[in-house]
């Protein structure tokens, strides 16, 4: 059975400037799927992910949504399909977090529209889905790294958007807001989003990829199934790391465990 796809990219050569990251990279999301891309430092996984969300244009080749070119597509009619949580969010001063997930219905709104109950029920929603509908009326400058992300999480539901797409969600979070995170976006994945994130940890990515995207110096050198395509020779090539593979015991999924050093003991 073919796999479809609603965001797909061909042919990408992707700079900065002067800096080109990926040259001739054509990737495809499956729908439905939660994918997860991977990949040393500077490898253009982030890079990749702001081509998909329209805010890199492409040297060459393009991106499509929808079959059509993105960068062709008005700003607000994208924004109705496609929904990001950058890296790195700026919180406006003084802003309560009930109007920052607010924010979200934006993409809905139109020149003399007025705000209407459907506005209201979708962000009523993505606060009770995000767990913060307690913290409607915090500053979200007040709140913990974990709050704040989930705060941004559900802005980005409010849009009511089919595709997700994450740049690193779990950055600068400890390990069980991390968590929390991610299995929020399992939960959104198995409700029919298809979800698409940029993630460091690779057991992490392992545990909740339904797609793994693996990619090292600006091109994709594996992807598929995890429990299919993570090998120990993989991850020795991606990031130069000699490790096992076993079995997480929680999910059964593969689970990277280094190599140890060897200790050096004292001679009796």
């Amino acid at each position: 059975m073919a796999t479809t796809s609603r965001l797909t990219g061909t042919g990408l050569t992707l700079a900065y400037d002067q800096r080109v990251v990926a040259t001739d990279l054509s990737v495809t999301i499956p729908d439905e799927s939660f994918t997860v891309i991977i990949g040393p430092n500077a490898c253009g996984k982030s890079t990749l992910l702001r081509a998909l969300a329209r805010m890199l244009k492409p040297r060459t080749g393009a991106v499509h949504l929808d079959g059509s070119v993105i960068t062709s597509l008005p700003s607000k009619e994208v924004a109705r399909r496609l929904g990001l949580l950058p890296q790195s969010s700026i919180v406006p001063d003084g802003i309560t977090v009930a109007d920052l997930v607010a924010r979200g219905r934006y993409p809905h709104q139109k020149l003399m529209r007025q705000w209407s109950k459907a506005d209201e029920a979708a962000v009523s929603e993505a606060m009770r889905a995000t767990d913060v509908a307690e913290l409607a009326d915090r500053i979200v400058d007040e709140l913990s790294g974990g709050q704040r992300q989930r705060v941004w999480l559900a802005m980005a539901l409010a849009q009511e958007t089919p595709i997700l797409l994450l740049d690193e969600p779990t950055t600068f979070l400890d390990i069980s807001h991390q968590i929390e995170v991610l299995d929020l976006c399992a939960e959104l994945h198995e409700q029919g989003r298809t979800m698409v994130a940029v993630l460091h940890d690779l057991n992490q990515a392992c545990r909740y990829a339904t797609h793994l995207i693996v990619m090292r110096g600006g091109q994709i050198v594996a992807e598929g199934d995890p429990t299919e395509i993570v090998t120990s020779e993989l991850v020795h090539e991606v990031f130069d790391l000699r490790c096992e593979i076993i079995q997480d015991p929680q999910s059964g999924t593969p689970l990277i465990v280094p190599e140890a050093r060897r200790r050096v003991t004292a001679s009796s």
